[in-house]
């Protein structure tokens, strides 16, 4: 299969579209797993007070619960936004194939630090996907800035 695939993003993109309709973070993830999606999901920090509800976090759990197991061999993450250190981290562990992400955490960090506000601060970790990575094992793939337009959109329906 060849990634990164249009029809995951937008994918990630509509359950981000979800997130927001629900009062969370603007953000979706996707796996997938030999062409078929095992899981979708969006931040649930708000509704579970959770501080690893993140998308991306949700979405290993569903597709590793799924398929009863921890290793996602060969699966793919698509997430709407780069992952921050301990998605990608998890992304590793479970020995996925690789990440897809739209918009930077940079993106992120300058929308938010321009908008402010109570529910919504921005905190990161300063390191990039990029960076975890290249320090892993398995090596991921990393496809950047896929669709990176129409996931920085995302934040201004927020």
């Amino acid at each position: 299969m060849n990634h990164p695939n249009k029809i995951y993003m937008e994918r990630a993109i509509r359950e981000a579209e979800f997130a927001i309709q629900e009062g969370q973070y603007p953000l979706g993830a996707v796996v997938v797993l030999g062409g078929k999606i095992l899981s979708t999901a969006h931040t649930t920090l708000h509704e579970t007070n959770d501080p690893s509800a993140h998308a991306e976090m949700n979405a290993i759990r569903i597709a590793a619960k799924k398929i009863g197991s921890r290793y996602l061999k060969d699966a793919w993450l698509y997430t709407t936004q780069e992952p921050c250190p301990m998605c990608t981290s998890v992304a590793i562990w479970a020995k996925m194939a690789g990440i897809i992400y739209g918009a930077t955490k940079d993106d992120a960090l300058k929308i938010f630090n321009k908008r402010g506000g109570e529910k919504f601060t921005w905190r990161q970790i300063d390191i990039s996907a990029e960076e975890i990575i290249t320090k892993g094992e398995p090596r991921l793939k990393l496809h950047k800035e896929f669709l990176r337009d129409e996931c920085i959109k995302l934040y201004e329906l927020k």
